[in-house]
């Protein structure tokens, strides 16, 4: 079984809080449908599990087939900088079929982001920590979007709702979902 190499730190989009007894990682891509269709479900499992839980993406844009997948994470990434990360995590993911320039830089404005902001992500401001999360998923195992771990461990189950949810659950009580700790970022 897979572990997350990498532990959640500062630096991880995250929301829930930082002592949950559950956390949830998804390396996704903005553009893969199967990334799409798991997002109302974690959305789902996030309302459904409350506290107990604390959610982290990370950024895993397969390029090859999916054109608009780095672009979509480096305006995640510049939303981040203004404290906008899940609106545009959210945007991004109900507007999967639109995410050209000229749609993010729409998405941009309507979050109020500045288009200088954009610029330099487009530009390659965070290709450090695109490239951080894409090498920390490949340690981990990933091979393909989305990607779960749950407490350390890669989640390779159905991604419906109540299979998830049991998972999730089961975590709290079984110690052999042990979180990564110890390792350096990259």
């Amino acid at each position: 079984m897979s572990r997350l190499i990498i532990p959640v730190d500062q630096r991880d989009h995250a929301i829930g809080p930082s002592d949950a007894p559950i956390t949830l990682v998804e390396y996704g891509d903005y553009e893969c449908p199967y990334c799409g269709e798991a997002y109302p479900i974690i959305k789902q499992v996030q309302r459904l599990m409350g506290d107990q839980l604390r959610f982290v993406f990370r950024n895993f844009p397969i390029a090859e087939l999916h054109p608009h997948a780095v672009r979509a994470a480096e305006f995640a990434e510049a939303a981040a900088g203004s404290g906008k990360f899940w609106q545009a995590h959210d945007l991004l993911y109900e507007n999967q079929t639109a995410l050209g320039d000229a749609d993010l830089m729409a998405y941009g404005a309507k979050l109020g982001l500045a288009s200088s902001a954009l610029a330099e992500a487009f530009n390659g401001r965070f290709d450090d920590a695109l490239r951080a999360d894409f090498i920390g998923g490949v340690r981990s195992g990933v091979n393909g979007t989305p990607s779960l771990f749950i407490n350390g461990l890669r989640y390779d189950g159905r991604r419906d709702v109540r299979d998830l949810v049991d998972a999730l659950s089961l975590a709290t009580r079984d110690v052999s979902f042990v979180p990564a700790t110890n390792h350096d970022r990259f």
